[in-house]
């Protein structure tokens, strides 16, 4: 089992400033390195403050320099917000900035106020096609001489400059979710990246299953790498209610989530705030106890169980998934947790 960090800047109000999350965002990533995590994965969202990354390549550029082991995943770039030849190039640079660490996840998009700003209001339900049409065509900038004629996008022959170190290229992955996004993956050769979000291990074992029926659809083709991505706090044996901490951070998480993809209200300043709780007392995902079912929140010991079950059922690598409202000081001591009582029985 490989480990990975899931991370971004997440704002709650003014009284923590964008360079203060920088400074603690980068501690995490060097902990994590430090604590022997495969990746960081930076993703990509605009004009809210929850989530802070309109690019991750800034953000992996500075982790570059700041890291020599750990490798850099833009997880996820949202493919109808790019053209082709941009993201090849930059990704070919970040991987030559990192001399060969650089990981490209790729993305339809998923909410709608982003795709009324950033790709004219196109309904964020069509971005897999997109995405569809980005994958080859970035491997075939990578390679050389590459002149595009396709349903989106259309250019006279191109490279990319300048070129990745890793040959053919950097890794790709998919964030996938429905059988044809990973049916898709797997014929194009992609890594698969999957989030179950406030569901249980149910749904674990469905995006698995899914997972498991596309190869057995695309017989010959060798079996890519699946990740799953999960919130996760850690909280110490001594510390019983500990949970609720994670629990109640989580519970914020998702309902100011719930504000945003319901793409009902203007935000003020990058700022929308959480849907009330009472939105959702007949949501049973929403009870604290079952948040704290369903995501990774327990003791040292606990997280170990789960993450053995995913090993179990051929997960090969655990993203921890850092968002989920809480300060920085609650963040690191989850993470020291987790680098020190978990990832040994994995080693």
């Amino acid at each position: 089992m490989k480990f990975s960090l899931f991370i971004h800047m997440e704002r709650w109000d003014e009284t923590t400033s964008h360079r203060q999350l920088f400074e603690q965002l980068t501690e995490l990533t060097l902990l994590a390195e430090a604590g022997g995590f495969r990746t960081v994965w930076i993703g990509e969202h605009h004009s809210m403050e929850y989530t802070i990354s309109p690019s991750p390549m800034p953000l992996l550029a500075y982790l570059a320099a700041r890291t020599s082991t750990i490798r850099l995943g833009a997880g996820t770039i949202i493919a109808p917000f790019w053209h082709p030849l941009r993201v090849a190039g930059e990704c070919a640079l970040l991987d030559v900035i990192s001399n060969g660490r650089m990981e490209v996840g790729l993305a339809r998009g998923a909410y709608q106020m982003e795709f009324d700003r950033m790709a004219g209001g196109i309904p964020a339900t069509t971005g897999g096609t997109h995405l569809r049409e980005m994958v080859p065509v970035v491997r075939k900038l990578w390679e050389g001489d590459y002149a595009h004629q396709g349903n989106i996008w259309n250019f006279p022959t191109s490279t990319s400059v300048p070129k990745p170190v890793q040959q053919p290229g950097p890794p790709m992955w998919i964030a996938a979710r429905d059988p044809d996004s990973h049916d898709f993956a797997i014929k194009n050769g992609c890594n698969v990246m999957v989030t179950p979000l406030m569901k249980g291990d149910e749904e674990v074992v469905d995006l698995k299953n899914k997972f498991e029926t596309a190869l057995a659809n695309n017989p010959g083709i060798e079996r890519p790498q699946l990740m799953v991505l999960r919130h996760t706090h850690v909280h110490a044996v001594d510390d019983p209610q500990g949970w609720e901490v994670g629990a109640k951070a989580i519970s914020k998480f998702y309902r100011t989530f719930d504000a945003w993809f319901g793409n009902k209200q203007t935000p003020v300043n990058g700022f929308l705030a959480p849907s009330p709780e009472e939105k959702f007392k007949d949501r049973p995902e929403f009870e604290l106890d079952n948040i704290r079912k369903n995501t990774l929140i327990g003791t040292p010991e606990e997280i170990i169980a789960r993450i053995r079950y995913y090993q179990e059922l051929g997960v090969d690598e655990f993203s921890f998934w850092a968002d989920n409202s809480l300060p920085h000081a609650e963040k690191k001591k989850s993470l020291e947790l987790f680098i020190s009582q978990v990832i040994p029985s994995f080693q």
